[in-house]
């Protein structure tokens, strides 16, 4: 791999990183300094993040900027407006958000600030997912020191600028990744998804105008204001601008959370970061981005990851977090693992949803363990076939329903074998999770 320069987890190594002594050392909060002093408007921000070309991190890839300038002019519209973000991080093999979070918090507080500064949000609620305890106890560490120093509250750094950020610890539900599950869930409700329109720029948090945004995108706007939108968009890719975070496991040799550029392979990234396919065995498949992206084929390590690319290999790039599946892993387990997981976390607010994850998972159940049977294989095509793509409330179904597609797709040999011998040639091992992970 050519050298590339790093910020994202720079300050992770270095001791107490987690404190705001170590932060301010590092520089931390000089960049919500330059957006209160310089000063830089609100707008000006907005056009920074637009010129940096950052796209979300939490898996749609949508662009920062422009969503931030759906809120409305406060000049029409004075309602109070909130900035959520997204640290409810479930998607099976994801735990990117997680090392900001315990390691750099401080540095998800400055970005919040600025991007409430922006957006002129009264208040940020960050809602982290409820095993992630030590992740909520940093990020509120972080919130009360930040508060004491005068960085958090009424008049901030001597401005005219007030913001509060406050902690939600939600309660182990997957459903409320989802942006609007989330917010319902905030507001003391069940996490069921809403409908949309409206949207949360105009229908957000108790019904307010409000921007929801991933940990990780709101970590990388210190840096764009600190260094300038053309900076980050001189890294990357034309569809992908900047570093990204990619957890990789599954059958690698040193799994982990890497912060790299956008542009290098899939190949790279096993072969050199992650130490290659463990036991000196052969990539079967891999997931590009958890466990609801499609399945790609093992000889398709040359791809470039970014958000356009794997487009041309049927998957996409999610939440950028590889699970690795070694020659000797059998798709019909693998997938009576994932689906058995949507099926527990499903909402069931759609009938799609309700009664196609339980279908997904009673048949991947019955085929890897030698009870398929004639004709299940086209059952499992037609049944993900019609709870995808945009048929219920949410995405749920879709990331039920694409691996799926997919695991038809190019393991239906694989599958059909399991169906005519009545057992799985690799022997069954029902494997059971705690949680999302």
């Amino acid at each position: 791999m050519k050298p590339f320069q790093t910020w994202l987890l720079d300050r992770t190594k270095n001791k107490d990183s987690h404190t705001l002594a170590a932060y301010k050392q590092a520089g931390g909060y000089q960049a919500l300094e330059t957006v209160l002093k310089k000063p830089m408007s609100p707008a000006d921000v907005i056009q920074e993040m637009k010129v940096s070309e950052l796209r979300g991190r939490g898996g749609a890839g949508f662009p920062t900027g422009m969503k931030w300038s759906f809120m409305p002019d406060p000049a029409k519209d004075p309602r109070p407006r909130y900035l959520a973000i997204n640290a409810d991080e479930s998607e099976p093999g994801t735990c990117k958000d997680r090392v900001l979070m315990e390691k750099d918090p401080h540095g998800l507080v400055e970005g919040a600030l600025i991007a409430c500064y922006a957006i002129r949000a009264q208040a940020a609620y960050i809602y982290v997912r409820g095993e992630y305890r030590k992740s909520y106890d940093r990020c509120q560490a972080a919130i009360d020191e930040a508060r004491k120093a005068g960085l958090v509250g009424k008049n901030i750094l001597g401005t005219d600028f007030s913001c509060e950020v406050h902690m939600h610890k939600g309660a182990g539900a997957y459903i409320c990744g989802e942006e609007t599950g989330l917010m319902e869930s905030l507001e003391g409700k069940r996490g069921h998804p809403r409908p949309k329109p409206p949207f949360p720029a105009m229908f957000g948090l108790w019904g307010q105008p409000t921007t929801v945004n991933n940990v990780e995108t709101i970590f990388n706007v210190p840096f764009i204001v600190s260094r300038g939108g053309a900076w980050h968009a001189g890294i990357g890719t034309k569809a992908s601008k900047g570093n990204f975070l990619c957890g990789i496991s599954g059958h690698v040799n040193k799994p982990g959370v890497y912060e790299l550029p956008f542009g290098v392979t899939a190949r790279e990234i096993v072969e050199e970061v992650a130490g290659g396919v463990w036991k000196n065995r052969k990539c079967k498949a891999w997931f590009p981005g958890g466990s609801s992206c499609s399945l790609v084929k093992g000889e398709d390590l040359d791809v470039v990851l970014d958000h356009d690319a794997l487009k041309t290999k049927g998957s996409s790039l999610g939440t950028a977090a590889m699970i690795i599946l070694d020659e000797t892993a059998s798709i019909p387990q693998v997938m009576d693992v994932i689906s058995r997981f949507y099926d527990h976390e499903s909402c069931g607010q759609c009938s799609q949803c309700r009664e196609g994850t339980q279908w997904l998972s009673q048949i991947f159940h019955r085929i890897a363990t030698g009870q398929g049977l004639p004709g299940d294989v086209d059952a499992l095509d037609s049944l993900a076939k019609g709870m995808a793509p945009g048929k219920t409330i949410c995405a749920l179904s879709d990331a039920a329903a694409i691996p799926t597609l997919s695991a038809v797709r190019l393991f239906r040999a694989e599958l059909e074998e399991c169906v005519r011998l009545q057992k799985d040639p690799i022997p069954y091992e029902r494997v059971e999770y705690a949680g999302a992970h």
